[in-house]
């Protein structure tokens, strides 16, 4: 459980650094799945490689994304902030190699997400690997969750993780407080904390999964309706179209799932490009 120190200070600074979430024997299985998918399924299925699956609703056609979302040290540390409802909204996995020049922009997580401004999300960032200053972890602006979604820019930079490159401009490093991670240690944080996280520099890949909950009262203002899995405790808003996850490699209906899902989410996950996101392409031109 959090302690109501912790819970205070993501109140306060809009994030929380530190957590336990997996243990070591969970964290190391975790890294084993996920890179036996690397070795194995490269190409991915169903018109999308592997990559494309890893970085959107992994959790559809992964069952290893699937089960990690429901860990139930996780939901009970997420509850603590959002209540005893919880929806996943989308599993994603952020990987540098070693050596890499790979970053993540400054950014709001809500701002292309089409659920308005509201404060009943968090992202869980969970560590499989050591997430240090050296290996690129994440940076916080303290407060800035207290902001409204401010205006980004497209720069489509190869060397960004993000799906345009998105950045907030004029930010004041001097304020940025580092969130250095140990294997199975996570952060929480919220979408419009001002966040984002440098190249790695260390001689290991730096792997984090990232865990977006939402609680049933947020709305999908931009599309109406959205897709979302119940993690925890009950939905009886009924305002998402519920999914179950997967259970099985690459299951036929579940990727046919995963198709009409990225269809739908990528009218608001694209909007306002001013280039093509190739994160959301659809069935057959995944890059």
């Amino acid at each position: 459980m959090l302690t109501d120190d912790q819970v205070a200070t993501y109140a306060r600074n809009g994030f929380v650094s530190g957590l336990s979430a997996l243990s070591q024997d969970e964290t190391a299985t975790l890294r084993r799945e996920i890179e036996a998918l690397e070795a194995a399924h490269s190409d991915g299925a169903g018109g999308h490689d592997l990559a494309q699956f890893f970085r959107v609703n992994g959790q559809i056609v992964l069952p290893v994304l699937n089960r990690a979302a429901r860990h139930p040290a996780v939901l009970e540390q997420v509850a603590a902030i959002l209540g005893p409802n919880l929806l996943v909204w989308s599993v994603e996995l952020f990987i540098k190699e070693p050596g890499s020049t790979a970053t993540v922009s400054w950014h709001q997580d809500l701002t292309y997400w089409g659920m308005g401004e509201t404060d009943e999300e968090l992202t869980a960032w969970i560590a499989l690997s050591d997430v240090s200053v050296e290996a690129g972890c994440m940076r916080f602006i303290p407060g800035s969750h207290n902001n409204a979604i401010v205006a980004h820019e497209d720069t489509f930079d190869s060397d960004n993780l993000l799906s345009r490159g998105q950045q907030i401009a004029g930010i004041d490093e001097a304020q940025a407080v580092h969130g250095p991670l140990r294997p199975g240690q996570m952060s929480f944080h919220h979408g419009r904390c001002f966040h984002a996280s440098g190249p790695n520099r260390s001689a290991d890949r730096r792997i984090g999964l990232a865990i977006r909950y939402v609680t049933p009262e947020v709305r999908q203002a931009d599309l109406g309706r959205d897709y979302a899995m119940l993690v925890r405790g009950r939905d009886e808003e009924r305002g998402w179209i519920g999914v179950a996850g997967a259970t099985s490699l690459f299951a036929p209906d579940d990727l046919a799932l995963y198709d009409e899902i990225l269809s739908l989410q990528a009218t608001a996950l694209a909007a306002g490009a001013t280039g093509t996101v190739d994160l959301y392409a659809a069935k057959g031109a995944a890059s």
